[in-house]
């Protein structure tokens, strides 16, 4: 596999190697990080939705991307909205045509 590390992430890894970080996080935060993380992932219920192929297809090619399975990308989707933390971004796509002008002939 081909080193895709620029030299900044090489320098980062090499100093986490010879034990040169430390970590800034006090015990408490710590304590309440990993409680958010096995609440995050704690998954004790199952849900069935449809979805158009289309749609199903693009999660897929997004999950591919992001290098995680599909489900945990729908179930990460989900959360966030849930939780407030997913926000509307500006659409890629052009804007709606505006109707013509209408002509008035009186």
């Amino acid at each position: 596999m081909p080193n895709k590390m620029d030299p900044d992430e090489r320098e980062l890894l090499l100093a986490f190697e010879k034990g040169q970080l430390k970590s800034v996080a006090t015990k408490g935060e710590l304590t309440k990080l990993k409680a958010a993380a096995r609440a995050t992932a704690l998954k004790d219920r199952r849900v069935n939705i449809r979805l158009s192929s289309g749609d199903l297809s693009d999660i897929q090619v997004r999950a591919l991307e992001e290098g995680i399975p599909y489900q945990t990308l729908i179930a990460s989707v989900l959360h966030k909205y849930v939780t407030g933390r997913l926000t509307d971004r500006p659409s890629a796509s052009p804007p709606t045509a505006k109707p013509p002008a209408s002509k008035s002939g009186r």
